[in-house]
């Protein structure tokens, strides 16, 4: 039987793919195609962890029900672009080495469900850069016990000086990896590990050992830390296992472990829209590296002279000094300390002109590079990078106002900072990797010419910011200020609620449905006028006002509607909009939604021009003011934030609370509808109605509210009332299907506002008012 095969473009390279309808887990009846898909899928985030790591690979090439095979050196038929890593102790051994996205898509397509990755990455292929703890339960061993036992190793882990990453393993099992900068051999990672690890169980010899072999450990849970040797691997994060329900080793935070009951279920099916949601929980886990800790003694003086013996001279920094009056600047000296070797920084810098200067450490001082329009975003953008004079390294640190009238006057932002590593070398540039809690990229830089570079991003992110869907964070909902707390107040517009993203000068509008309403608002539509970025997403609303200055939401809906080019023209002119941002999720290169709210809030305004239909919403500290405020003007109500809040994509948080305005009014009941479902011995919603000047007023329906005892009281009072003729002169749509009863029973509503023809606005019921009696007829 002839095999099926299909010929694929995956970046720069065709790959060849067969058989993509074979069952590879039958309990679920996942085929290849599946695999491979993940495995493309998640390509950008499990490539920003094994890039470089020479790989074992488990192949199931029937399934994993069938033989699988455990194999470490690359075949001799692989294309001649796989990368690999001639190891071993005669360096018999070719690793393949995942580079891109082609490379993992021509394993899936091979049945390697498993990757699993050595403890170093190219070039230090004999200085492991982490500690890992293999937490192997026995057989049987409740998941949350060994969560427990996690918990508490990662406390005794960081006591030592260590930041803690974990991951299920795609089993029983949890990983624990400590990050520690690739200086040191396999032994002293080892014995560093193994000076961790014993005092641990031994404090806790019931539940937990170190004995390798499985009749010595009498029903506790393996600490093992014998992997880290030459040669050894463990799962790699976001790697397949070979078993159902095709699970998948996921890296997770600390919280979201604490929830887990079943690693299952992270699996094929739920892994990719896990990092989607959530984010690769070990993003920027290199920018976390340290020393040993027992070799933080001798560090310091390694680092010493491991400076001294880089640092050029002094000199290097005379155009740094002759440019600045240092009596008047905030910016430091000139004086070298100390230094790493690796650490950068990106600082946002509006001085003449909004920019931003990228800065790598290298021999003693910062090589900079000012960057007229940002990190690039996306692989294929290019940045133009103009070389500046070299900095002192204590700019790594610097941010502040430097004043007018000196060189570079203008605020200036830490906007990245961390370590960078070089990774390929070229004749007239390098490519460099940035490694951070704010982001983890890589860079291309090209000379082209005197002082003129070329920044260009090489690799994919797994969110693009840009293009992707964003969901819009929520807010959960108070009927009064907070009555202690720190928070940000500002008006919740009464709008239509959007993401904003400008691209390199385009502009999108989106509703919370991913609706693109570009066309009806293209007075909103100018994104070199109103912005002075490049690439942004913000959170906003689009808002249109009355003639007493109070939004309408009923004009800026009308404006939604609209459809043909000579409706939207006559709406421009007749109702104008604005739109109020209040957010920002991605700014120039990285995503700034883990940054706390009252920065996001100074890098926004400082983003948008003025004198433009966008406008940033304005906060107060005062909440119990402005909320009286809003009240006695008839807004629809003010929106508390936490000054230190992150943004949390399409989550409703607590960090934002939404205080509406809600107005109470005690209303004539004068008739109800047919009920349906549950509802249907009782009604299903009750007409309302107002006495005005001696005249009933008909002010619409309230249908939420309820309880079940409620409302059998309320239909108890309204079978003993006579059935009329519709007593409001105004007719409803469901006419033929309501009661009409004699308005003597009164009920307290909370509403929202008034529409303009009279009705309550989110109405909700509160209570029967039997106090009250009415006699309109």
């Amino acid at each position: 039987m002839a095999r099926e095969a299909t010929l694929v473009q995956v970046g720069k390279h065709k790959v060849e793919l067969s058989n993509l309808k074979k069952v590879l887990f039958p309990g679920t009846g996942i085929i290849k195609a599946e695999v491979i898909e993940y495995y493309l899928k998640i390509a950008p985030t499990i490539l920003n962890h094994i890039k470089g790591r020479p790989l074992s690979l488990v192949r199931y090439p029937d399934g994993i029900m069938g033989e699988k095979f455990f194999q470490k050196n690359r075949p001799d038929w692989a294309p001649n672009w796989v990368d690999y890593a001639r190891l071993g102790s005669e360096g018999k051994k070719d690793y393949v080495m995942a580079m891109e996205e082609a490379t993992l898509v021509w394993l899936a397509n091979l049945a390697c469900l498993e990757l699993h990755q050595m403890h170093v990455y190219k070039p230090h292929f004999d200085r492991p850069d982490y500690l890992v703890f293999d937490l192997d339960p026995p057989e049987g061993y409740p998941f949350r016990e060994v969560v427990d036992i996690a918990m508490e190793l990662r406390d005794h882990v960081e006591s030592y000086g260590y930041s803690t990453f974990v991951k299920t393993t795609g089993g029983k099992g949890i990983h624990l990896l400590a990050p520690v900068e690739p200086k040191w051999t396999f032994k002293e990672v080892f014995q560093a590990a193994s000076d961790i690890a014993k005092p641990f169980v031994e404090a806790r010899p019931s539940g937990t050992t170190l004995h390798i072999k499985k009749d010595a450990r009498k029903g506790r849970v393996l600490i093992d830390i014998y992997r880290i040797r030459s040669g050894q691997t463990i799962i790699a994060p976001y790697s397949l296992r070979g078993s159902e329900p095709a699970p998948v080793s996921m890296p997770l935070t600390w919280e979201q472990l604490a929830k887990v009951e079943d690693p299952n279920e992270f699996n094929l099916l739920t892994a990719l829209d896990q990092v989607l949601q959530e984010g690769d929980a070990w993003e920027g886990i290199q920018a976390h590296a340290v020393p040993l800790h027992t070799k933080r003694t001798t560090t310091a003086i390694a680092r010493k002279k491991l400076s001294s013996d880089k640092h050029k001279t002094p000199e290097q920094l005379d155009d740094y000094k002759k440019k600045r009056d240092f009596e008047k600047t905030p910016e430091p000296r000139a004086i070298i300390p100390e230094g790493r070797g690796d650490a950068f920084v990106v600082h946002r810098h509006h001085a003449s002109h909004l920019h931003y200067d990228l800065r790598l450490e290298q021999d003693g001082v910062l090589r900079s590079w000012a960057v007229p329009r940002g990190l690039p975003p996306l692989p294929g953008i290019k940045r133009l990078a103009v070389a500046t004079e070299d900095h002192p390294l204590e700019y790594l640190n610097f941010e502040g106002a430097i004043p007018k009238g000196q060189y570079g006057g203008g605020d200036m932002w830490i906007f990245a900072q961390g370590r960078y590593e070089i990774t390929k070398e070229k004749k007239d540039g390098f490519y460099f990797k940035l490694l951070s809690r704010d982001i983890t990229a890589e860079y291309r830089i090209h000379l082209m010419k005197e002082k003129e570079w070329l920044l260009e991003r090489v690799d994919h992110p797994q969110l693009n910011w840009l293009e992707d869907q964003i969901n819009p964070m929520l807010a959960e909902s108070r009927t009064a200020t907070p009555a202690y707390g720190s928070y940000l107040y500002e008006v919740k517009w009464d709008g239509i609620r959007a993401l904003i993203t400008v691209k390199d000068g385009e502009i999108s509008l989106r509703t919370r449905n991913n609706q693109i309403i570009n066309r009806q608002f293209p007075d909103l539509c100018i994104p070199d006028k109103a912005f002075r970025i490049n690439a942004a997403v913000f959170d906003a609303e689009i808002v249109c006002f009355d003639k007493n200055g109070k939004p309408d939401f009923k004009k800026v809906i009308k404006r939604l509607q609209r459809r043909s080019s000579m409706d939207i023209e006559r709406a421009v002119k007749s109702s104008p909009v604005y739109c109020y941002l209040f957010d920002c999720l991605y700014l120039d290169g990285r995503a700034i939604i883990n940054e706390p709210l009252l920065r996001r809030r100074i890098w926004l305004k400082d983003s948008v021009r003025k004198n433009t239909p966008y406008r940033v919403s304005e906060v107060v500290e005062e909440g119990q003011e402005l909320f009286e405020a809003a009240r006695g003007i008839g807004l629809e109500g003010i929106i508390a934030k936490e000054p230190q809040s992150k943004y949390l994509p399409g989550k409703r948080s607590d960090a934002w609370l939404k205080i509406k305005i809600r107005n109470t009014h005690d209303c004539l009941i004068v008739g109800y509808t047919i009920g349906k479902g549950d509802r249907g011995p009782y009604f299903g919603a009750l007409h309302l109605a107002e006495e005005v000047n001696g005249k009933l007023e008909y002010r619409g329906k309230v249908g939420t509210g309820f309880e079940e005892n409620s409302m059998k009281e309320i239909y108890q009072h309204l079978k003993k009332l006579d059935t009329i003729d519709r007593p409001v002169d105004k007719k409803p749509l469901d006419d033929a299907k309501s009661t009409w009863v004699e308005p003597v029973l009164y009920c307290e509503i909370q509403y929202a506002t008034m529409t303009e023809d009279g009705a309550f606005r989110e109405p909700v019921f509160l209570r029967l008012r039997p106090d009250l009696v009415g006699n309109v007829s």
